[in-house]
């Protein structure tokens, strides 16, 4: 039903009648305004619309209904701050501020007189009335002017309504494409692509090393998904069987796996894989659409960045392991102190792991970590492994 009422008023028809009303109207009421006030205000068309006008609201209105026949009207509404500001320049500003309930006579026939006028200047834009047997309600067009007072820079609305079948706009019409979309096919965007992601307890994120080889399960080595702003599409490729390693050579999670001594190390998390951004052209593009294959042989020679949470963690290049994609590392991002190459000492390992202690109010030798200068990170979205901490009714 909304859509309905909204489809009815056919704002298409409006755009393309834009510009026969915006150089017809303005000059003729500056001209107008200016031969019956003299020069200081400036008329300027803020909009179009029709039968509603969202204008209008919360504002009074002076109204002025001229009758143009026995079935059409045109309204001239000036605008209570519009009638101040044509009043103080004409006969000065008064003591009091102006309120349009208590107008005076001379003050009514001033505007009113205007407006008067204004109708002789634009009923030359008017086409003579169709036969019809009865009065029936009719569409409109309101035409919205802000009114200026040049010296003094102050701003108010003016609504010319216009009955719409008296009307004779001239409507710009399409002639057409005017360029060949073949032309951007060679355009080039930056789009990111995924390649996987797997499940990993929070103990093996925290060993992962250089060297180490992470296999995705959910990946497939025929396909990907290309991402471009919130649009993902699956894409499939051709595998670049270069990147495949013997299955002995397989670091994996299990050369990775460490002894879980707690439950926080036991937790599991999501952890996804995607390559650094990679530019592709719009022809690429279309061709996903099509479901074609994609050759992005290019995206090979970026480096794969893994994340946990949309937080980056390491990154490394693409290999493949049997039938699924892995990345073997090269860099790690998340690191437990400032220290970003060096090992943790051994007493250092001891507060790493005391550090993530489940805290205990009853036991009077469990402490809270405590921030120190030495554990900063070294990039704001590096890896933070307390965004796991368990609530109560996880455990």
């Amino acid at each position: 039903m909304i859509n309905q009422k909204i489809n009815s008023i056919d704002y298409k028809e409006l755009y393309s009648q834009y510009n026969w009303f915006a150089k017809t109207y303005p000059p003729v009421i500056q001209a107008a305004c200016d031969e019956f006030f003299l020069p200081g205000f400036k008329f300027i068309l803020a909009g179009i619309s029709k039968n509603i006008n969202t204008l209008m609201d919360k504002d009074a209105y002076f109204v002025t209904k001229i009758r143009i026949d026995k079935l059409h009207d045109m309204f001239f509404r000036t605008s209570e701050r519009a009638v101040g500001i044509i009043l103080d320049k004409i006969l000065g500003k008064p003591n009091s501020k102006f309120n349009l309930n208590k107008l005076t006579d001379l003050e009514a026939k001033i505007i009113t007189a205007f407006n008067d006028y204004m109708f002789n200047m634009t009923s030359q834009f008017l086409s003579p009335p169709p036969p019809t047997l009865k009065r029936t309600n009719f569409d409109v067009v309101h035409l919205n002017f802000l009114i200026k007072d040049i010296e003094k820079n102050e701003t108010a609305k003016f609504i010319i309504t216009l009955p719409e079948v008296l009307l004779n706009p001239e409507t710009v019409v399409s002639q057409g494409d005017k360029f060949d979309y073949g032309d951007f096919s060679t355009s080039v965007i930056d789009v990111s692509v995924k390649v996987g992601s797997t499940r990993f307890k929070l103990i093996d994120v925290k060993n992962i090393e250089v060297d180490d080889i992470v296999v995705f399960d959910n990946s497939d080595i025929n396909k990907m998904v290309i991402k471009f702003k919130d649009y993902e599409k699956e894409i499939n490729l051709n595998p670049n069987l270069g990147l495949v390693i013997p299955v002995e050579d397989e670091g994996g999670s299990d050369n990775m796996a460490g002894e879980s001594t707690n439950l926080w190390d036991s937790i599991e998390v999501e952890m996804s894989a995607q390559f650094d951004t990679v530019k592709i052209t719009l022809g690429e593009l279309k061709k996903i659409e099509e479901g074609l294959v994609v050759d992005l042989t290019s995206i090979y020679d970026n480096k794969v960045t893994l994340s946990v949470e949309n937080k980056p963690i390491a990154k490394g290049e693409l290999v493949i392991v049997n039938d699924r994609y892995g990345v073997k590392i090269e860099e790690v991002i998340a690191q437990t102190n400032s220290n970003d190459s060096k090992e943790l000492q051994p007493a250092q390992q001891d507060n790493f792991d005391d550090e993530f202690k489940p805290f205990d109010e009853n036991d009077s030798e469990t402490q809270m970590p405590q921030a120190t200068e030495g554990n900063n990170n070294n990039e704001e979205d590096e890896f933070d492994y307390s965004d796991f901490e368990l609530e109560d009714e996880d455990i």
